[in-house]
């Protein structure tokens, strides 16, 4: 099999994984299914470590909490970025320590707050003060860390002003914490998921090292700076190589804010997406109208059996057949559902080959980040999409 090019976008040229290839090759799936190659996962986070140096990783757990996939990364010594008690328990079931644990998320149930506690984990963050009046009631004197926004971000992905909080609010919400028998740490934030060049960090970075200093000004001891995710994966467009990207993001890191004393990375999408491939098959190859110029491919996955990302196109993932030698033409991409909103690709039509039929395989590769976790349990009765571990 052969990539085929979405568009305008650059030939693959990631290194394909040949023990995924040979894997689905030698196997039937009966449903959509997510395979998972735990050697990717480590290699990755070796990539990442080196590039990143003193900087602890903290798996961004959200992106694919795959147990197998939590336990290859405690054995290499990975820390993890916890968003609610079920996270907390799976890292511990796989045998992470509770120090390894940062429980990330600004909003909380009182109640998981007081679990992870209970447990041991000691690093909390939050963007308000009633988050810290419940971290300060449910887990004295621990550790917190003021998350703030990002304001200009050029990720493919933006994220919304749902958390953080701005430069002004932080150097209060420091104060506050000290106020409550809390220690204020440091700070967070996060740059946009996929963010394709380190060079995009600079207007971020710049932003945040000016609340850092002035709150250093203000006599904060702060220790700790958590640059979040951002960390790219392969979809198409050309992204650095990840120890490269990892090394540009702490030199830049090291110039604006004086070598933090502690840098802490939360790669979910970076660390895991490569690591997997998605065994799909077409339903349906159809046209609207004798005189429709694009053909709709109806696919046994979608937005709603794994492939949220592809909400607005932001994520373009590339799609592979055993027929791409031959000639190709633009068609829509949907899901199985009825739901009309079902549809992955439409305003920037995907090339597939010409002779595609129902029954055949399309692998869709760099899945292993943000497929399992947006499953549906069954929206419409089509199955959530399976998982298989190497």
């Amino acid at each position: 099999m052969t990539m085929q090019h979405q568009g305008a976008f650059a030939p693959f040229t990631s290194a394909i994984p040949s023990r995924l290839d040979a894997y689905i090759e030698a196997h039937e799936f009966d449903r959509p299914t997510v395979v998972l190659d735990t050697d990717r996962v480590r290699a990755q986070y070796h990539r990442l470590k080196t590039g990143l140096g003193r900087a602890h990783i903290h798996y961004a757990v959200k992106a694919n909490p795959e147990p197998a996939v939590i336990a290859a990364l405690v054995a290499e010594g990975s820390s993890f970025d916890a968003a609610s008690r079920g996270e907390i328990e799976l890292c511990l079931s796989q045998g992470a320590h509770p120090s390894q644990i940062s429980f990330g998320n600004t909003v909380k149930r009182a109640s998981d707050i007081a679990f992870a506690y209970a447990v041991g984990v000691r690093l909390f963050a939050a963007d308000s003060a009633p988050e810290l009046e419940k971290i300060a009631a449910h887990a004295p004197h621990s550790q917190v860390y003021i998350r703030l926004l990002v304001g200009v971000s050029e990720a493919d992905w933006p994220l919304s002003r749902k958390f953080g909080c701005d430069g002004v609010m932080a150097l209060e919400l420091l104060a506050h914490a000290r106020a409550l028998g809390l220690e204020p740490v440091g700070l967070s934030f996060h740059v946009g998921s996929q963010t394709r060049r380190a060079e995009m960090w600079a207007a971020p970075l710049a932003a945040i090292a000016k609340t850092w200093h002035a709150a250093q000004a203000q006599g904060h001891d702060l220790s700790l700076l958590n640059i979040g995710g951002g960390f790219p994966a392969f979809y198409g467009e050309a992204i650095e190589a990840p120890t490269e990207y990892a090394a540009n993001v702490m030199t830049q890191v090291d110039a604006l804010f004086g070598c933090p004393a502690r840098v802490m990375a939360e790669p979910g999408r970076g660390l895991v997406a490569e690591a997997g491939v998605i065994v799909s098959e077409v339903l349906l190859v159809s046209r609207k109208s004798e005189n429709d110029m694009a053909r709709w491919v109806y696919l046994d996955i979608g937005r709603f059996s794994g492939l949220a990302e592809t909400e607005g196109e932001a994520i373009r993932y590339q799609l592979e057949t055993s027929k791409d030698g031959s000639e190709h033409g633009p068609c829509i991409l949907a899901g199985p559902s009825c739901d009309s909103a079902d549809v992955m690709y439409e305003k920037r039509p995907v090339q597939m080959p010409l002779d595609l039929v129902a029954g055949d395989r399309v692998l869709i590769r760099n899945t292993g980040a943000y497929t399992t976790t947006y499953s549906s349990v069954g929206f419409n009765g089509f199955p959530p999409l399976d998982v298989r571990v190497i």
